[in-house]
């Protein structure tokens, strides 16, 4: 019985040993959580490298903010945009021999600066005298482009972007916005070529970019706006009143 009580009491040592060391580990971790918890409690008293870097000066290069966003989805400063890339129009098939030059466009065109801040299809008709009566029953469908009068129809391979029409109470109102690759100038010709052969009056005018063709034939009236595009090609507006 003697020798097992020689055995019990290393035993019983080493378990307070063990003990004794856990509460030392405990008190450490104790201590470094403390510490941590101190420095990011959000006072930068206690962190120097935090006071400095909040008390520095954020340094900006005015000349990179809007290069920041150029591997963006969205350009910056930007409205984010849900239409879809409009394909490059078809090559122009017109036969430039086959057209009569347009008179030489007068310098002076209150046309040109007036469209520039019309952004609908209404604002453009709505400049021309006549047409306000017939604006609030404009109805918006591509089939409008099919239904212009023969001499004015659109320009041939080019492609529609929006049309409009009305023709409730004799208003015969037609506006079709279209795309070609044809440049400014032929454009007008086309149309001049096709507006005096079937009888309408043609008053060339230029500001700029931007070629206006008008007329008309009796009641009926027409404008054709071409606007030349910075990489080729031509956005024209063609607005008509009456056949």
């Amino acid at each position: 019985m003697a020798k097992s009580h020689h055995i019990l009491i290393p035993l019983g040592c080493l378990l307070l040993a063990s003990c004794g060391g856990t509460s030392d580990d405990d008190a450490q971790l104790n201590a470094l959580d403390n510490e941590l918890a101190s420095m990011n409690d959000g006072n930068p008293s206690r962190d120097p490298q935090l006071r400095e870097a909040l008390a520095g000066q954020i340094m900006v290069d005015p000349g990179l903010t809007q290069s920041s966003n150029a591997n963006a989805v969205r350009p910056p400063n930007r409205p984010a945009s849900d239409q879809l890339p409009s394909l490059p129009p078809p090559a122009d098939p017109v036969d430039a021999r086959t057209l009569k030059s347009a008179p030489v466009a007068a310098r002076d065109c209150p046309e040109c600066r007036a469209s520039a801040g019309a952004f609908t299809l209404a604002a453009k008709a709505g400049q021309q005298p006549g047409n306000a009566a017939c604006l609030s029953g404009l109805r918006y469908s591509a089939t409008w482009a099919n239904r212009m009068p023969q001499a004015l129809a659109p320009y041939p391979g080019s492609r529609v972007a929006e049309a409009a029409g009305n023709d409730a109470n004799g208003c015969g109102l037609r506006i079709v916005s279209l795309r070609t690759a044809a440049p400014a100038a032929k454009v007008i010709d086309y149309y001049y070529t096709r507006a005096s052969g079937a009888g309408y009056s043609a008053e060339h005018k230029l500001d700029g970019a931007q070629h206006v063709l008008g007329g008309t034939r009796g009641p009926a009236a027409y404008m054709v706006y071409a606007t030349a595009r910075p990489g080729g090609g031509t956005d024209i507006d063609l607005v008509v009143k009456g056949r």
